[in-house]
């Protein structure tokens, strides 16, 4: 499996209301960090997420946390200019 576009080496901080969400795996969406539907016909699918209430999350915008959807530092081990 190869790995997916990192559109940028650092989490995306986003207040978000209650409700459902598509956050993109492939790193390809011109909307991200959300999915488009750029990834059909690829090796990498969106993954949901529910927020129940307004809440401040921290989506992974390198598309390699073991956390996905959510950044758990891992961009900080990648290396400099590793972004598309």
């Amino acid at each position: 499996m190869a790995d997916p576009a990192c559109p940028q080496n650092a989490p995306y901080p986003l207040d978000l209301a209650a409700g459902d969400y598509w956050w993109c795996a492939c790193g390809l969406s011109a909307r991200q960090p959300f999915c488009d539907g750029s990834h059909k016909g690829g090796e990498f699918l969106p993954t949901k997420f529910t927020l129940t209430a307004p809440e401040r999350k921290w989506l992974c915008g390198c598309k390699r946390s073991a956390a996905a959807p959510f950044c758990d530092g891992t961009h900080k081990s990648l290396p400099a200019g590793s972004a598309v």
